[in-house]
């Protein structure tokens, strides 16, 4: 289910019969398994060593989570998109049908990733009677997109992949609201980091310029090649996100590097000198002196 030309670098570890829809659940298993785990570890860690997370309210807990668990995401999710974009010579040469053993395995992690996000938010959605209208429709279609890719097995994978490089703004995302919770957010570093965070947003724009670039380029061989629905779902997904989603966020985090705050909260304003005091929902009080 691979390219003859597999790369002599790609590990062995990668080199199973993907055409099997047992190796495929088994791969998307371990995914949604391993982002399980990144998430219960993560709290682990989160109660063990950090005062912020134990001040944190139980909605945000569970965000914070979330939020390591898709940076760790977004690193694996990064070297698999730039590998395709910059470094596989035969993956870059066919755009709509080549596929890789490399690719296989980690469009079957990152379906394994996206159930197990879309498990967790509407979970989160139902516990605590919240509805992120964005946020649920960008996770539909992720997952409705990369199990469209595993079933209609002939699709090629550089698109999948390079879509994965999207998600290259997470690890600092992550960072920024660990940071602003626990009130760091004048920090040389924060900011540093928001600058950084704001550039991955304006390349995740340049990037979906580059795959509708791609695709009409590529249009005849993907229109007879790739179903009606796969291709309804991908551009209609991609659309959203380039007209829509990209733009509002990235605003959003310009906005919020003038003024930082919580814009997943209710916009509450980042406490300053440490994790806010939690008894009244109030900002700590400074001191009589």
């Amino acid at each position: 289910m691979s390219s003859n030309h597999e790369s002599s670098l790609t590990p062995s570890m990668f080199d199973v019969d993907y055409s099997s829809w047992n190796v495929r659940y088994k791969v998307i298993a371990a995914g949604f398994i391993f982002y399980c785990a990144v998430f219960l570890l993560c709290h682990v860690v989160s109660v063990c060593f950090s005062q912020t997370y134990y001040s944190l309210s139980a909605k945000e807990k569970v965000f914070w989570d979330l939020a390591a668990t898709r940076a760790v995401f977004g690193i694996h999710s990064a070297i698999a998109g730039l590998w395709a974009l910059l470094v596989d010579p035969v993956i870059s040469a066919d755009k709509v049908t080549t596929q890789q053993n490399w690719s296989w395995f980690t469009l079957l992690i990152a379906t394994g990733f996206f159930l197990f996000e879309n498990v967790a938010l509407h979970g989160s959605n139902l516990v605590f009677r919240t509805f992120d209208v964005p946020l649920v429709i960008h996770h539909f279609f992720a997952f409705a997109g990369f199990s469209g890719a595993v079933i209609w097995d002939t699709i090629g994978h550089y698109l999948p992949m390079v879509t994965l490089l999207l998600e290259m703004s997470t690890p600092f995302t992550c960072v920024s609201w660990m940071l602003l919770k626990a009130g760091l957010a004048k920090t040389v570093f924060w900011k540093a980091n928001q600058w950084l965070m704001i550039h991955m947003f304006h390349c995740r724009m340049v990037l979906t310029y580059h795959m509708w670039w791609v695709s009409w380029c590529h249009w005849d061989v993907i229109s007879g090649n790739i179903v009606l629905p796969v291709r309804v779902l991908f551009f209609t997904g991609l659309a959203l996100l380039t007209f829509i989603l990209n733009p509002v966020w990235t605003h959003k985090k310009t906005m919020q590097l003038l003024n930082p705050v919580d814009w997943n909260f209710g916009n509450k304003p980042a406490p300053e000198n440490g994790p806010s005091a939690k008894q009244d929902g109030q900002l700590p009080k400074k001191k009589a002196e």
